[in-house]
């Protein structure tokens, strides 16, 4: 098994858009000089050489072949103050601390931007490439783990040079949000005699809407837009060996060919407890990345809100407090079963009782918060995210 649950439980972050409603006349507004200055810049992350694939343990081989290519997307934000913030949005499963701090540090190096002025947003796709820490342990040594590491420090090299370039040159734009609707989105969190499974739960708790964030140049052109959904990317199955950004993906395609030289960003939402309905080809992967994209084109063609500053950041790393780990005697059980993420997980953990080290106490939970003057409250939580709470 060359990934790990505790890893993509913990490791993608999800975001809510909380809009507020405001009373102020749009035109005299636009007739303003903006108010933000925005730099975007993307680059190709698709992998080169056969590499583990994240998201599902029934994978045991690399990729085979590549659907579309991957990217890594920035947007730096700039308001009259000269407050900066960056998203990146990436065709990715989940991100690791052992990855984006040294990213982050890197950046900080090169333009000054602080650690707590960026956020990462992994689409959370189960058709891309897994990072160097999901390898499972005894996998360290064969073709495509080596090409995995090699790989991971690449993307990182790409990281930070997509969040300078975006940083290098913003120039004058106008925000405006608006929401639609993502018809596809299905809780699946099924009920049955024998307990909960991961299936179909028609009347289970989802959240439909897209919110998104248009950003046009001064004479209105779309420059680039930033939208989500909060549903797991998982149209395709642990059968699939193609290298794609499933929906989230596909959408973004669609948007870009529906407005060329546009930047579309996808972000992951509060889908935790959701997954696409139904699933499983790359059809019906590309039928609701339409469906996604024909939505936001949509809504962008709509009269949206304006978005004002200043922006306000806040971050903090919260200290959540974990269970021990289990008696020496339930890891052998949980590391002798065949399937499921349990025995790699209950591995590593015997593992470090080996070493003679302890399991750790807390895990390190980072939350922001972007505050756009009083009109829009943009929050990032690590982690599957569920709409429920």
């Amino acid at each position: 098994m060359p990934c790990t649950a505790r890893l993509i439980a913990a490791s993608f972050t999800a975001l809510l858009l909380v809009a507020i409603a405001l009373g102020f006349d749009t035109q005299t507004s636009r007739a303003q000089e903006p108010e933000w200055r925005v730099g975007l810049a993307e680059v190709k992350i698709t992998p080169d050489k056969p590499v583990y694939m994240s998201g599902y343990a029934s994978r045991n081989k690399p990729h085979e072949s590549i659907e579309h290519d991957l990217h890594a997307k920035a947007l730096a934000l700039v308001d009259r103050r000269g407050e900066r913030a960056v998203l990146v949005t990436c065709d990715l499963c989940l991100f690791q601390p052992a990855v984006i701090e040294p990213v982050c540090k890197r950046i900080a190096e090169q333009t000054g931007l602080e650690r707590s002025r960026i956020v990462f947003n992994a689409s959370h796709t189960h058709t891309g490439p897994a990072l160097a820490a999901e390898l499972a342990e005894g996998k360290a040594d064969d073709p495509a783990a080596r090409n995995t590491v090699e790989y991971t420090r690449w993307l990182q090299d790409r990281l930070v040079e997509v969040v300078v370039k975006a940083l290098e040159k913003p120039e004058p734009a106008r925000l405006s949000w608006g929401t639609g609707v993502a018809t596809f989105v299905m809780n699946r969190r099924e009920f049955t005699e024998q307990g909960v499974k991961l299936g179909v739960n028609p009347r289970g708790v989802v959240d439909r809407s897209v919110p998104l964030i248009r950003i046009d140049s001064p004479d209105g052109k779309p420059r680039a837009v930033w939208f989500g959904c909060a549903c797991h990317n998982t149209t395709l199955g642990g059968d699939i060996y193609q290298i794609c950004g499933d929906y989230a993906g596909f959408a973004q395609l669609q948007i870009e060919q529906r407005y060329p030289g546009i930047q579309a960003m996808f972000m992951q939402n509060t889908g935790g407890d959701a997954n696409p309905y139904p699933r499983s080809t790359m059809e019906i992967a590309r039928l609701h990345g339409r469906t996604l994209g024909e939505e936001v084109c949509r809504v962008m063609e709509t009269k949206l809100t304006e978005v004002h500053g200043p922006l306000t950041v806040k971050f903090n790393v919260l200290q959540v407090p974990l269970q021990p780990i289990p008696p020496r005697e339930k890891l052998n059980q949980m590391a002798s079963r065949r399937s499921g993420w349990e025995p790699e997980i209950a591995k590593r953990m015997l593992a470090r009782l080996d070493r003679g080290e302890s399991g750790p106490s807390h895990f390190a939970y980072p939350v922001s918060a972007w505050q756009f003057g009083d009109s829009l409250t943009w929050i990032g939580l690590s982690g599957e995210v569920v709409v429920d709470y």
